[in-house]
């Protein structure tokens, strides 16, 4: 009765929040295409969140410039009402790769909170010579620069996660850039690459219908639906491996505080849901609810990762 009680009055001091928009409906911006992993995150999230705080919720996918373009969109937002669905390309690797961005991810952003991980993972098509990172790493030191991997992009977490994986090994490994997952996949299974850094989210349909293995993952334990697959630490013996593909929302960074305490706090209760918890499992995403000062954490921490992958690799984009 008591945790009903406090349930009620968190929706009760909540709605008044809302209603000071005059009655406008919150607009959560997602900087991808409709369809992709983070895009149905974010569907789930708007269609819960609207629920809980009784107000219609609007999914604005704003594609484009790596998430540069949804991110200027926000930080210029001055309605009260407009979210980010923020993952790192536009906040922590945007700004090591583009000096010039047209908004400040330190300063016109303020976390709300954090929501999931879609971990990076090292994949080989289902015919490979390759079945273990150790394999491919001992043939990278044989073939230096012929290895290649498929990425989803130039400056993209996949090209980067790759990148850190040659850095953290001694190896030279061959980065075969891609618009996008689904062409690197096709020329995967077609034998153009060697390996593919990707999702588990989007190699996981290429797995159940057995044309790709798993050999890796850049996670901190193994995922629960690649419970056999080791992490890439395990696998070459070398510690912050960990990459964390991180999902959360942000806010305009003067969006009244009591509001963005208010999501944050609407937010992580939706996200310990098991059902949600048990959604995001299907879509290859880990649950890791967590508050604004938790998304501010690993904001920071994957900044530093990627500035020192991008300045030790002399990383540039077109």
């Amino acid at each position: 009765m008591k945790n009903i009680a406090l349930g009620l009055a968190a929706c009760l001091v909540m709605a008044p929040l809302w209603a000071q928009t005059d009655n406008k409906p919150l607009h959560l911006v997602v900087p991808f295409a409709a369809g992709g992993a983070q895009d149905v995150i974010g569907r789930y999230l708007g269609a819960k969140l609207g629920e809980k705080l009784g107000t219609t919720v609007v999914i604005d996918n704003k594609a484009g410039a790596g998430g540069i373009v949804a991110a200027e969109f926000v930080a210029k937002a001055s309605d009260g009402a407009t979210l980010f669905l923020a993952t790192g390309g536009a906040i922590t690797i945007a700004p090591h790769l583009q000096p010039k961005l047209p908004y400040d991810p330190a300063h016109d952003f303020a976390p709300v909170a954090l929501i999931a991980d879609t971990p990076m993972t090292l994949s080989v098509r289902t015919e490979s010579p390759y079945k273990s990172v150790a394999d491919v790493l001992a043939d990278a030191k044989k073939r230096p620069g012929q290895v290649s991997y498929a990425s989803t992009g130039n400056g993209t977490v996949s090209h980067l996660t790759g990148a850190l994986l040659a850095q953290s090994a001694g190896v030279q490994l061959l980065h075969v850039p891609y618009r996008g997952a689904s062409p690197a996949l096709t020329d995967l299974v077609g034998g153009q690459v060697s390996m593919i850094v990707t999702s588990s989210a989007s190699i996981d349909p290429m797995v159940e219908s057995g044309k790709a293995r798993v050999l890796a993952t850049f996670s901190r334990a193994s995922l629960s639906n690649l419970r056999n697959v080791p992490t890439v630490s395990d696998a070459i013996g070398v510690p912050g491996m960990e990459v964390p593909v991180w999902v959360g929302v942000m806010a305009p960074v003067h969006m009244p505080q009591e509001r963005i305490k208010a999501l944050g706090a609407a937010l992580v209760d939706i996200c310990k849901l098991p059902e949600t918890q048990q959604y995001f499992a299907r879509l290859g995403a880990v649950n890791t609810c967590g508050d604004g000062a938790a998304l501010g954490k690993v904001v920071a921490e994957d900044s530093q990762r990627w500035a020192r992958v991008i300045k030790a690799g002399g990383i540039k984009i077109d």
